[in-house]
């Protein structure tokens, strides 16, 4: 442990430069004289373009381009957006429609691309936009998750993009036949908004050669294959930068429409042109998270162990597939989908639909979230209905701790695992025992109080390899160089901190350089809850390429063998030479010797497998039966994340995740009407969790090491996320059950709430 990490709760160093202003995000890097790019977007949901004029447009003041998709084919810009798509049951691949840059001839979701202008200043921008004479022929909307309505794409009849399924059907069919007790449920999970505290925005500028593209994503290599692929450039011509980013959980992963079209706007007017959208814009046209409808069903044996797992998905993908829309809920869903529990009798099928609405793709956690929801939800039913405490149902079928490495049915590998200890430290600080006491003190008052449990598990997703080079500088600082991306998650801080930790460096002699694909060769940018593990991994690995590099140096300047050499994570030892150099000694011995070979250190590894997080979330609910207004009371989360390098900034990633997934739970949801219009465009209308929504979070570790990976780690970066919603739900729930309600959905809404009560009440 003291090796890997000294476990050492260190302020963020970039939280002085964000508090105070001095952050340098994408709009207040963009080059001064650059034009302002503005998005031309349809009005409608669904209909066919009968006339787009520009012409008067392209004549207002100050406008330099204007671009429509038939100017895009006339430059030779023809490929459409990137998406990956997945295998149907019977094995043909599920469908995959073309999504252009800017509608061609159709619309099929309001806020749909459809020309996008560049003029000196957005305001003249804006203005010509109003000139520009789009007329669309209306179609009907298609908005449910069911096969039928208006086709929106001639390769996905009926609109089923995919009909996807895991597990041995018969095999599950079996042990439903012979269970003791079946429980069903039908659980919704309802569709949100990423809002993240930056929305997307770029620049590009073209020197006649190279393209520059700087975008406030989560990586700087996918978009930079994605640019060369669409607009017909050697990959060595393209560079990516990613300045500090305003938040991205998953949503800024993938790449849009407008950061094509800015890229081909500087190389048709060899001008800088930026593009920074607003929040409406956002939510119009940022992918969304979740939207699916399950089928779950459990079989228990006498005992009322689980024998049986089956899950029928509908999924809503949006108008088109989105880069990683139809993976999400198929197989990153299939990762965790039976959760902590040994049940090998399992059947996933998954339908994905297409409708007139945004895009659905990867929000914080990505799958993970979506499959323990719903497990988790069912769990809670099944406890309510087989008569049994919902704590002891979970602990009669988890994974016991002598059954690790586990093979799971769906074929992943839990490494190790002790979830009886992880879920007993829950209960005491959780204070189980003190609760009924709460709740008659609730019920006192007239209030409905509630406690709601989750035991999640997570898999650690994306690139398992990852890269990290260290240079030793003049000045007697050190930088080293990383293929993730930081969007708020502390990165500069938790990599100077392992290096220094390895190395001896000072933690402030050392800067973490990321985001620019002319500085690092390969990366894999920030997702899955990958960064800390596989950067740390190639850090490591760097580290030991060092050592190995100047050993056989010292060892001449020490005048010993260099098998007698040693590093102890601080200085280079040799018994019988008094020579005690740091690595920094050693870099400046170096330079003056002109080794510079010794000064650039650059190394890759590759984890052997993935690591899995998993803990408890405790939620306890106040309700008021009157207004139906719910007050989340007390939280707890005990996670097991393995070693910690930094346990402050661990916990603040469990406190965000938590919220964003309570937020969910509570109040977040997106409302399109009949028409496909978007009802909830501005925070007026979409509820955002604030501070007074949310009590302090109790957050502790019970510390399993992986055995994935050196140091012991376990991702924690969407764990918070992966918890709360179904914690939170079954707090609610359990505050209800005793009024007669057996079913309720998120958002617990007052309106929500209080419709049910006396929906209950009436019957």
């Amino acid at each position: 442990m003291e090796k890997f990490g000294k476990s050492q709760s260190v302020k963020r160093v970039e939280d002085i430069r964000f508090l105070t202003g001095q952050g340098q995000y994408v709009d207040d890097i963009a080059p001064a004289d650059a034009l302002v790019g503005y998005v031309v977007r349809s009005p409608m949901a669904h209909g066919t373009i009968s006339m787009l004029d520009v012409s008067e447009a392209r004549q207002a003041p100050g406008v330099h381009l204007v671009l429509t998709a038939d100017d895009l084919h006339a430059n030779g810009v023809t490929e459409g957006m990137v998406a990956t798509v997945v295998k149907n049951t019977d094995g043909t691949d599920g469908a995959a429609p073309r999504r252009p840059l800017l509608a061609e001839g159709r619309v099929r979701f309001v806020g749909e691309p459809v020309a996008m202008i560049f003029a000196e200043t957005a305001e003249q921008a804006r203005d010509a936009a109003e000139l520009i004479v789009l007329d669309i022929d209306e179609l009907p909307a298609k908005l449910d998750l069911a096969p039928g309505g208006a086709t929106l794409h001639d390769e996905a009849p009926e609109n089923r993009a995919f009909d996807w399924s895991m597990g041995d059907k018969a095999v599950c069919d079996a042990a439903f036949a012979g269970a003791a007790h079946v429980v069903r449920l039908r659980v919704e999970d309802n569709r949100v908004i990423v809002n993240a505290m930056e929305p997307r925005g770029c620049f590009a500028e073209f020197d006649g050669t190279r393209l520059h593209l700087s975008v406030n994503g989560q990586g700087v290599w996918g978009p930079k294959g994605q640019l060369s692929k669409i607009l017909g450039l050697a990959e060595e011509n393209v560079r990516v930068t990613n300045p500090d980013v305003g938040g991205g959980f998953g949503m800024k992963a993938m790449t849009y429409p407008e950061y094509f079209l800015c890229a081909h706007a500087a190389m048709q007017l060899g001008r800088a042109v930026r593009w920074m959208s607003d929040r409406t814009e956002a939510m119009l046209s940022d992918n969304a998270g979740r939207d699916l409808w399950h089928d779950v069903a459990l079989a228990f044996d006498d005992s009322k162990k689980i024998i049986g797992y089956s899950v029928h998905t509908k999924c809503n993908l949006g108008a088109y597939n989105s880069q990683f829309g139809q993976p999400i809920q198929t197989q990153l869903f299939s990762r965790v989908l039976t959760g902590v529990y040994d049940v090998q009798a399992t059947y996933l099928q998954v339908e994905g639909y297409y409708t007139n609405t945004t895009q659905v793709d990867a929000y914080r956690g990505a799958g993970r979230p979506e499959a323990i929801y719903v497990l988790e939800r069912a769990m809670d039913m099944a406890a309510r209905e087989l008569g049994l405490d919902p704590w002891e149902l979970r602990r009669r079928s988890f994974i016991p701790a002598d059954r690790f490495p586990y093979a799971t049915a769906t074929g992943e590998t839990y490494d190790v695992g002790d979830f009886h200890r992880v879920l007993a430290h829950c209960a005491e600080t959780a204070d189980l025992a003190g609760y009924a006491a709460r709740r008659a003190k609730s019920a006192a008052q007239g209030k409905l109080r509630g406690m709601g449990l989750c035991y999640y598990i997570e898999s650690i997703l994306g690139d398992p390899s990852e890269g990290a080079r260290v240079e030793f500088n003049e000045d007697g600082t050190v930088c080293i160089y990383v293929g993730t991306q930081s969007n708020g998650q502390g990165h500069e801080t938790v990599y100077a901190k392992f290096l220094s930790d390895q190395t001896g460096i000072p933690a402030d002699k050392i800067t973490v350089v990321q985001g620019d694909s002319d500085k690092i060769a390969k990366g894999g940018g920030t997702g899955g809850s990958r960064s800390v593990t596989v950067q740390t991994n190639a850090t490591l690995a760097t580290v030991s390429k060092m050592v190995e590099a100047f050993t056989p140096y010292l060892a001449e300047k020490m005048g010993v063998d260099a098998a007698q050499v040693a590093f102890d994570d601080e200085t280079f030892r040799a018994p019988g030479s008094n020579l005690t150099p740091t690595f920094l000694e050693a870099a400046e011995m170096a330079r003056a010797d002109g080794r510079t070979d010794l000064l650039v250190h650059e190394a890759r590894a590759t984890l052997e497998a993935r690591s899995f997080p998993n803990g408890a979330h405790v939620a306890e609910v106040e309700i008021d039966p009157d207004t139906g207004h719910v007050r989340l009371d007390r939280y707890v989360v005990v996670d097991d994340f393995g070693n910690l390098i930094n346990p402050m900034l661990a916990e603040g990633q469990v406190h965000g995740g938590v919220v964003q997934g309570v937020g969910q739970a509570l109040m977040e949801h997106v409302v399109y009407d009949e028409d496909g219009q978007l009802l909830t465009a501005t925070f007026m209308d979409y509820a955002m969790p604030r501070a007074a929504d949310v009590p302090m979070i109790a957050f502790e570790t019970e510390a399993v090491p992986s055995t994935a990976n050196a140091m012991g780690m376990k991702g924690c970066g969407e764990a918070g996320t992966v918890g709360s919603m179904a914690a939170t739900a079954n707090a609610v729930l359990d505050a209800l059950w005793d009024r007669g309600v057996r079913q309720a959905d998120m958002p617990f809404t007052p309106h929500r709430v209080w419709a049910l009560l006396n929906a209950a009440r009436a019957a």
